[in-house]
């Protein structure tokens, strides 16, 4: 008879647990399911090609966001992770698919970057390897694989390793676009994330409303030509923690 709940985390960890073993895309178990999508660099994913994304270069060419310590949550293969090393940024990335890792430090080595890259949980990996403070956290992606609960270990780890005056930019699904639109508590029930979790615009506000809005838009599509990545079904936002006081 087990009764070791204890702690928020302990809590987590039984929700985790209510979904089925080939749903999960967020903790170390699920790192065999990403390496199966890695596997095959030659499969036609958008963003398997080394294009940053566009919203991304937006941010530096505006002025947004300037070089400091930069955290890539989900990085994959490392497209935004050299994009933000070749702009100055001191560059943390972390996934964890052991061979998306492996292909990101490829990558580096080829570009001559200088990244460090983390095989493992972020949200266990904030607690140690990457405590910050960052001045950017990057996210293209990794939100929407999330299951509702794991929001609560997203905004620790935001209030742990991102820097008072830094931004979190996000990429997402977008209602309307891609993603589940179901109930949050329907993923439960049916103990699978159904591919992804779709967000309105207000629903982002809302979950992230300790953070100040700097842009909230859809991504802009760019064509396959393109030296950028952009797909239209997805949203953008930037988001800057209020400075110390």
């Amino acid at each position: 008879m087990d009764r070791n709940i204890r702690t928020v985390e302990d809590v987590l960890k039984l929700l985790d647990g209510l979904f089925a073993p080939e749903a999960d895309r967020w903790t170390d178990d699920g790192a065999s399911w990403w390496d199966g999508f890695y596997a095959d660099r030659s499969k036609p994913v958008p963003f398997f090609v080394p294009k940053p994304d566009e919203n991304l270069v937006s941010y530096a060419d505006r002025g947004l966001i300037a070089p400091g310590r930069a955290l890539d949550l989900g990085c994959g293969p490392g497209r935004n992770a050299l994009h933000l090393a070749a702009l100055g940024f001191d560059v943390d990335a972390v996934d964890l698919s052991p061979t998306a890792i492996a292909w990101g430090e490829e990558r580096a080595r080829e570009a001559g970057a200088e990244i460090r890259f983390h095989r493992g949980n972020a949200f266990e990996l904030a607690a140690t390897t990457l405590s910050g403070p960052y001045d950017l956290i990057y996210d293209s992606g990794c939100f929407h694989h999330l299951p509702p609960h794991r929001r609560i270990s997203y905004l620790a780890l935001l209030e742990r390793a991102l820097a008072p005056g830094g931004h979190l930019a996000l990429t997402c699904f977008a209602a309307g676009g891609m993603g589940s639109e179901i109930p949050d508590e329907e993923f439960y029930r049916e103990a699978g994330l159904q591919g992804g979790l779709a967000y309105t615009a207000e629903s982002l506000r809302a979950i992230f409303s300790d953070l100040t809005e700097v842009e909230l838009r859809m991504m802009r599509d760019e064509p396959a030509e393109s030296a950028l990545f952009g797909e239209p079904f997805l949203w953008t936002a930037l988001l800057r923690r209020p400075s110390a006081s």
